[in-house]
C-alpha cells in the first residue's frame, strides 16, 4: 500500500523520504502545497528516474467528492467528502462580499450530544488526521481555483476533542511552504472543553475562539448541551475571559436561538448580565431545522427583539446571516441523510 504524502510536514517529508537530500523534500512540498500536484510526473524539476521511484511508493491523495449541493442564491456550496477508509465529511464554502470562507469538520461525527444539533445523532465514529482537515482546505481550493480567505473549524466534531491534529493542521497552514495562512484568519469553534480552552491559550496562536453557549443559565444549557455538566457556565466563562486577555483576540459566543426555549427578553437579559465585561460578542443564530429534531425557529420579532436588548445592554451581538438552508448548510445535516439511517425524533424536551 502506497503512503500518502499529503499532510506531512516539511521535517516529516525529509525524514521520510531520506536519504534523498532535504533540498529534494522542499522541491516536493512546494509541489504538493504550493501548486497542488497529485502525481509525480508533473514534477518536473525532479529526475525522471526519482519520480518513477516515488510514485512506486507514495501517493498524494486527498478527500474524493461524494456529494455537492448549491444553494438557490450562488453563496453557498456544500460537499460531502469521502475519505480513504470510507467515513464520509461535510464541507460548506461559504461566499460572502469580503471574502471565500470554508467550514470544515474537525470529527466523523460526534460525542457531545447537542440535543438540537444533526452532527451528533450518531455519535463519534473517529477523529480526522491533520492531513484530512489539511484536505478540506485544499479540496475547496481546487474547486474555487484559488486560496480561501478564511477557515472555520465549525463544521462536523469538537475540534478541542481532536486537539492534537488539530494543531498540527494549524500549524502546518500556517507555513509558508504550505498555505501561508494567517492565524487571524482562522477560527475554532467549541461547546466548552474548558481544560483544552486553556492549553489553546497557551499555544501563543492568536486564532480566533468561538464559545458555543446557547443558554444564559447552567439548568437550560445543561439541558441543551451535556458538556455543561462536566464544565459550568462559571468555569468555561472563565477560561473565555482568560483567553481573550492572554490573546488579545475578542471571543464569539454563539447562541442559537431556539423558538420559546431560549429566546425570550429575560433570556437575553441573563446573558447580557453574564457576560459583562468581558472582551466578547454575541452571533445570533436562527436555528435552522433539522428533521430529527423537533425544535422549531424563532420568529422575527423575537431575533429582533433579543439583538435589540443586547446592543443596548453593552454587548455587541450580530445576527448571523443565514446561508445554505436549502442545501443542509447545517452541521451534519447532509451527512445524516446521506448515512440513511432511521433515527427517532427527540421529543418532549423539558429543561427539568
Amino acid at each position: 500500500m502506497k503512503k500518502n504524502l499529503f499532510g506531512l510536514t516539511l521535517t516529516e517529508l525529509e525524514r521520510e523520504l531520506a536519504p534523498l537530500p532535504k533540498f529534494r523534500a522542499k522541491q516536493i512540498a512546494a509541489h504538493i502545497y504550493k501548486h497542488g500536484m497529485k502525481t509525480f510526473d508533473a514534477m518536473n524539476d525532479l529526475p525522471k528516474n526519482l519520480r518513477g521511484e516515488l510514485a512506486e511508493r507514495y501517493e498524494i491523495k486527498i478527500a474524493d467528492i461524494k456529494k455537492q449541493l448549491d444553494s438557490s442564491d450562488g453563496l453557498t456550496t456544500k460537499f460531502l467528502l469521502g475519505l480513504a477508509d470510507g467515513a464520509a465529511v461535510e464541507v460548506v464554502l461559504m461566499r460572502h462580499d469580503y471574502g471565500n470562507s470554508v467550514c470544515i469538520s474537525s470529527q466523523v461525527g460526534c460525542q457531545m450530544g447537542c440535543k438540537f444539533c444533526a452532527s451528533t445523532l450518531k455519535g463519534l465514529e473517529r477523529n480526522l488526521t491533520a492531513a484530512e482537515m489539511l484536505g478540506e482546505i485544499f479540496f475547496v481550493n481546487e474547486f474555487l481555483g484559488k486560496v480561501v480567505d478564511s477557515v472555520v473549524i465549525m463544521g462536523t466534531g469538537e475540534p478541542l476533542m481532536n486537539y492534537d491534529a488539530l494543531i498540527k493542521m494549524l500549524r502546518l497552514a500556517h507555513e509558508d511552504y504550505c498555505l501561508g495562512m494567517s492565524y487571524r484568519k482562522i477560527t475554532i469553534s467549541t461547546c466548552g472543553i474548558v481544560p483544552a480552552i486553556k492549553k489553546l491559550r497557551d499555544e501563543k496562536i492568536p486564532v480566533t475562539l468561538s464559545i458555543s453557549l446557547h443558554a444564559p443559565d447552567d439548568k437550560l444549557r445543561s439541558a441543551l448541551m451535556p458538556i455543561n455538566s462536566a464544565f459550568d457556565l462559571k468555569s468555561l466563562l472563565a477560561a473565555g475571559n482568560d483567553y481573550a486577555q492572554s490573546t488579545g483576540r475578542r471571543v464569539t459566543y454563539e447562541y442559537i436561538l431556539l423558538g420559546g426555549v431560549n429566546d425570550t427578553e429575560e433570556h437575553a437579559r441573563r446573558l447580557a448580565k453574564i457576560l459583562s465585561g468581558q472582551l466578547a460578542n454575541v452571533n445570533l443564530i436562527p436555528f435552522n431545522p433539522v428533521d430529527e429534531r423537533t425544535f422549531s425557529p424563532p420568529t422575527n420579532h423575537a431575533v429582533k427583539k433579543f439583538f435589540h436588548f443586547l446592543n443596548t445592554h453593552g454587548i455587541g451581538a450580530t445576527i448571523r446571516k443565514e446561508m445554505g438552508a436549502d442545501v443542509n448548510a447545517a452541521c451534519g445535516q447532509l451527512r445524516a441523510k446521506t448515512l440513511r439511517q432511521r433515527i427517532t425524533p427527540l421529543k418532549n424536551f423539558s429543561t427539568s
